[in-house]
């Protein structure tokens, strides 16, 4: 459920700075995720849930982000804000979507996802001015990775390998799709760059489909990563909020990515020093 929430504002800053090379960001992105799926929680010390903590406010922030864009794009910075306050408060209030929920809403996700990539490709693109592959720049691809890293990561331990692989090859061919209807120029000038994609697609009857799309795919990851912010940080945790209210107000989503980004392999770092630890205690 996280790639969709994630997808829907990470092609757009992927491709701004990395253009079609965005294609071989995300195949890092998903490598590193599969390589890494067996890697344990971190562990219960301060500093592990702390970073745990950030890694899903700053998730919950890029999720508040797109869903002010998609669905208030007239008052884009409240909606964020408010999305933020209301998750968070459902996260301390207990609030949890059963599993057959989650489960529905990512097979809806993901039909909705792979007709958007039929419409794509079915239709001959308008040629855009500068949209060819252009030389590698080294430090977009790893943006590219570092943003899209995140919501390539698997929920649960059960086949991980395989679900990242069907995720990461998911992300490509959407990634794909878009850069070829809208070119890697006027894919990375938009935050609300599919809502284009559809334009350019000839399926404007399909915008309001998208705008149902985009509540489910921020609202249940974003209620799930408010609960995990609530087990590990507890009501300090609120101060937290607050930050992430504001940051989804004020700041452009680019960088609330890089924060998530970073604070992913950070949570990483701290799982393989656990696993470590364990298997020294052992």
């Amino acid at each position: 459920m996280r790639l969709g929430g994630g997808l829907l504002v990470a092609l757009a800053a992927g491709a701004a700075g990395a253009g079609w090379w965005l294609l071989a960001g995300l195949v890092l992105a998903a490598v590193a995720a599969g390589v890494t799926a067996r890697v344990p929680e971190p562990g219960d010390a301060l500093v592990d849930r702390v970073v745990v903590a950030v890694a899903r406010l700053s998730e919950v922030t890029v999720y508040a982000i797109a869903f002010g864009a998609y669905v208030f794009p007239a008052h884009r910075a409240v909606a964020a804000a408010a999305f933020v306050v209301v998750v968070a408060g459902a996260g301390y209030a207990g609030l949890k979507i059963p599993t057959i929920v989650v489960r529905a809403a990512g097979g809806l996700l993901l039909a909705a996802g792979l007709a958007l990539v039929a419409v794509c490709v079915a239709v001959a693109p308008v040629t855009t001015a500068g949209g060819g592959l252009q030389p590698p720049d080294f430090a977009g691809v790893l943006v590219a990775a570092v943003v899209a890293f995140p919501f390539l990561r698997p929920g649960g331990r059960g086949n991980a390998g395989l679900r990242v692989l069907l995720l990461g090859a998911f992300a490509v061919v959407a990634a794909f799709a878009a850069l070829y209807q809208l070119g890697a120029l006027r894919l990375g000038l938009s935050l609300t760059s599919l809502r284009d994609l559809l334009s350019a697609a000839d399926a404007d009857a399909l915008q309001p489909l998208l705008t149902v799309v985009a509540v489910i795919a921020t609202l249940v990851p974003a209620l799930a990563a408010g609960t995990e912010v609530r087990a590990r940080a507890g009501m300090p945790g609120l101060a937290g909020v607050a930050v992430a209210a504001v940051a989804a107000y004020f700041l452009p989503v680019l960088p609330v990515l890089v924060v998530a980004g970073l604070a992913a392999v950070f949570e990483l770092l701290l799982g393989v020093r656990a696993r470590r630890y364990s298997e020294t205690r052992e």
